[in-house]
């Protein structure tokens, strides 16, 4: 196992509801499929069990008050340029949300195969 450190990452965080909707299906599905089509490094989504938004309404997974629209997070690291890609085919398919980008400092670990083609994918940053 190979690991090498990365200093030029973003953590992608795209803020949405439950019930958000592209083309017919889940938003939070259509975004992780482009995500993977894009090549992007992982993406993980998070359903929230209690949360608010911008209209202060209040969404829980409590038995007594169940939502059905819960906060949806989706979760994104990968080197930058690719994020700022991401979020321009990202960005038309929200219609009620938030995106947040922050940088962060990723380990990767690997096989050497895999390591090798992360170096490789740093020479074609654009």
């Amino acid at each position: 196992m190979v690991e090498v450190e990365h200093w030029n990452t973003l953590r992608l965080k795209i803020y949405i509801g439950e019930n958000d909707r592209w083309d017919g299906r889940p938003l939070y599905k259509a975004i992780v499929e482009k995500l993977r089509k894009m090549g992007i490094a992982g993406a993980t989504v998070y359903r929230g069990i209690y949360g608010f938004g911008k209209k202060s309404r209040v969404h829980s997974a409590d038995v007594m008050r169940l939502s059905t629209d819960l906060p949806i997070v989706i979760e994104v690291v990968d080197r930058g340029f690719k994020i700022e890609k991401a979020i321009c085919e990202i960005k038309p398919m929200i219609k009620d949300g938030m995106i947040t980008v922050e940088p962060t400092i990723v380990v990767w670990f690997g096989t050497e195969e895999e390591i090798k083609k992360f170096e490789e994918d740093a020479i074609h940053e654009e």
